[in-house]
């Protein structure tokens, strides 16, 4: 026997084997390169980490709330006391009018909810993924979920808060309106109003950690010039048509005369181009935030 016939014949077989392997893969898998599909893939992330968002958001709320004397009685106490403070600097001391028919204290609570869920939303958020490096450095998910899950955070403040618009309009003996069911809208133009200026200050937050510094200066001027202890209808008498559509780009302007709108009712109406100019720069900041987040967010774990 031909010993070079012996030592071919396996690699012949080999090669034929090959060959078929090849062609069977060939005919089963395809690779398709399509632009802009890891975008794509991203938003799907956020739907497969849904669990991971409800335990971020649960931890933030159990360590908020769990072996605290104070952790819902403060929840309560802060807009309580704050709604106390404007309601004698305003309505009594200042003898400023109250929105429609409702009393002060009223109309004073009802700016404040949105207010300090918006404020909280911020300061939480703002800090969450420095508070977050330990896991942002060893695990993929999408970031988003961390400043999402903050602001749900603030989200269960908010409804605790509520309880106690509930209690106020029990003691001024008021009655809301049909226009009451539509406050969920509203809720949600304050959880976007959040959301997009959020964003942006947690990711530049993680290059320049002195943003932190900056959120309570920008939390406590913000109540100042949006229209919590004040009703919207008389800046717009005093400013003016021109000067308060200026004002109005302050998006919480929008979110907080949809909110006494809806729960004051009565002959409570709101500036239409001044709501639509607040919902414009909503739209925008949250635009804005989202680009600036998926723009940086490769370089958090390196960063941070």
């Amino acid at each position: 026997m031909n010993p070079e016939t012996v030592t071919e014949a396996p690699s012949v077989a080999a090669k034929n084997s090959s060959r078929q392997i090849d062609q069977t893969d060939d005919d089963s898998f395809d690779l398709t390169i399509e632009a802009g599909r890891a975008e794509i893939n991203y938003w799907f992330d956020l739907w497969r980490y849904r669990e991971l968002f409800y335990i971020l958001a649960w931890r933030d709320i159990s360590v908020r709330y769990k072996q605290t004397s104070i952790g819902v009685a403060w929840a309560l106490l802060q807009p309580f006391l704050t709604m106390l403070v404007m309601t004698l600097v305003f309505g009594r001391m200042a003898s400023l009018p109250s929105e429609g028919t409702a009393p002060y204290a009223i109309m004073v609570f009802a700016a404040m909810l949105p207010w300090m869920f918006f404020s909280s939303a911020l300061s939480s958020a703002s800090q969450s993924l420095v508070g977050n490096a330990n896991l942002i450095s060893k695990v993929y998910f999408p970031r988003l979920i961390i400043p999402g899950s903050a602001i749900v955070t603030a989200l269960a403040d908010f409804l605790i808060s509520f309880v106690i618009l509930i209690a106020i309009m029990g003691w001024y003996g008021f009655a809301p309106g049909w226009r009451m069911v539509t406050l969920p809208l509203f809720v949600l133009m304050a959880f976007l109003a959040s959301l997009g200026p959020s964003l942006f200050i947690t990711a530049l937050n993680v290059k320049f950690r002195d943003f932190r510094y900056v959120i309570p200066f920008m939390v406590q001027f913000g109540l100042y010039v949006s229209p919590v202890g004040y009703s919207s209808s008389l800046m717009h008498q005093k400013l003016g048509d021109n000067l308060f559509l200026l004002y109005s780009l302050n998006p919480m302007v929008g979110v907080i005369d949809g909110f006494r709108w809806a729960i004051l009712g009565g002959n409570v109406e709101i500036y239409l181009p001044g709501f639509f100019l607040s919902l414009i720069v909503t739209g925008f900041f949250l635009c804005l935030g989202i680009i600036y987040f998926r723009k940086t967010e490769k370089s958090f774990a390196d960063i941070i």
